[in-house]
């Protein structure tokens, strides 16, 4: 349980390693017809700290292609460090961090790492994309990028989602990647403009809706099994409004207390009789009737820790409470306070290495990994409470909307 060093300044990427990450990317990305495009790019040498679209495990191997014939640092979760290893995962240009958690050390960290003639990549969004469109992102991204003093590349993606989306990464569908890349802002226009300026075009430039992009290219999925594992995102029924009774199909989502059923079409519509609709809308629905409903909740949980490089520590059943102003964790005797203010959101996972649906919540020195088989125990639905009560401990004179005990 000895937390990991987050201090320990980054290294370059041990040019060994280069022909494996460039090669193994290719033939990641080779069935999906990977094409980028570069704009504003030309003469721009690194370093540059590049903000990337977040849609899916393809960005991982679209990022450093496109970061090509350059080597790059990439701001990456603890778990990649437990999964490879310490030695590989730093040599690959890794600096590690815990998701929604503030530490200086990885800014101190990503500094180093231009400083030493290294580009940058962060995925600000922090997790894969629910629903097919853009999370929340972080609202200090414009004053991250005015302390880093470099020039600014946005990396957008399209067909990741697509064709892993998050509630379903065991199979692939057949859809063709496309990403692009473009300096938005050289290191002189940084320093010209103010942080909020700056997150508003981070805002605008990292904005996506995958089902759009997909009906308007004409794209079809005719994957047999397209619909399956929905269900864990669209957790609500948009007929009878009950939560916790959707299930999917190969190609259905249906809900087993009234029995409306929808079909999801090739081309990304859920259809039925009523006529169609629009996952990310169905998301958006689901979000705007949460604060409606936000009330103490307990559940019986397991608990893994991830305190380090060396792997996951099993520490048994425990208590999770959620209330108005935190999470709070009682496991082997001890107990552990999550305060939303400091949390812009939850972690999320519907199958974590095969174990089914989670939430991580970490500290500065270690994620914890929840698991509940309790039905109320909805990961989506816990992401939205985390970040309106964020957002409400954010803005005190917002009311807050609560359901009795």
């Amino acid at each position: 349980m000895t937390p990991y060093n987050m201090s320990r300044k980054p290294v370059k990427q041990n040019p060994l390693l280069l022909p494996v990450i460039w090669g193994g990317s290719w033939l990641m990305t080779r069935p999906l017809h990977l094409k980028i495009e570069k704009k504003n790019m030309t003469g721009l040498k690194p370093p540059y700290l590049v903000l990337s679209t977040h849609q899916g495990f393809s960005d991982y191997y679209i990022a450093p292609l496109a970061m090509f014939p350059h080597r790059a640092a990439y701001v990456s979760d603890m778990e990649g460090f437990a999964a490879f290893g310490d030695w590989l995962y730093r040599n690959l240009g890794c600096i590690p961090k815990r998701r929604y958690v503030s530490d200086i050390s990885v800014v101190r960290n990503m500094r180093h790492a231009l400083a030493n003639r290294q580009s940058v990549v962060v995925f600000p969004e922090s997790r894969h994309s629910n629903a097919g469109i853009t999370a929340r992102l972080p609202q200090n991204l414009g004053k991250l990028v005015r302390i880093m003093g470099a020039p600014l590349v946005v990396l957008s993606v399209n067909g990741s989602y697509l064709a892993n989306p998050f509630w379903d990464e065991e199979h692939t569908r057949k859809v063709p990647l496309r990403a692009s890349m473009e300096c938005i802002f050289t290191a002189e226009e940084v320093r010209k403009h103010t942080p909020e300026e700056i997150q508003l075009r981070i805002e605008q430039r990292l904005a996506y809706d995958e089902y759009r992009y997909q009906q308007e290219n004409g794209i079809l999925i005719t994957d047999g099994k397209r619909a399956r594992g929905l269900h864990k995102v669209l957790y609500r029924c948009k007929s009878c409004k009950a939560k916790y009774h959707m299930e999917s199909g190969d190609t259905t989502l249906r809900c087993k207390k009234c029995g409306a059923q929808w079909e999801l079409s090739q081309d990304g519509w859920l259809i039925n009789a009523d006529g169609k609709t629009h996952i990310p809308a169905w998301y958006a629905w689901e979000r705007a009737m949460t604060p409606d409903e936000i009330g103490p909740q307990k559940f019986q949980v397991a608990v893994e820790a991830l305190p380090n490089h060396k792997g996951f520590v099993p520490l048994g059943q425990g208590i999770l409470q959620l209330d108005l102003d935190r999470f709070t964790l009682r496991i082997g005797g001890r107990t552990l306070e999550f305060p939303h203010k400091i949390r812009e959101s939850v972690q999320t996972e519907y199958n974590y290495r095969g174990k089914g649906m989670c939430i991580v919540l970490s500290t500065w020195d270690c994620s914890y990994y929840i698991y509940s088989d309790d039905i109320r125990f909805q990961p989506t639905e816990l992401q939205f409470i985390g970040e309106y009560l964020y957002s409400v401990a954010r803005t005190p004179k917002t009311p807050v909307r609560s359901s009795p005990p």
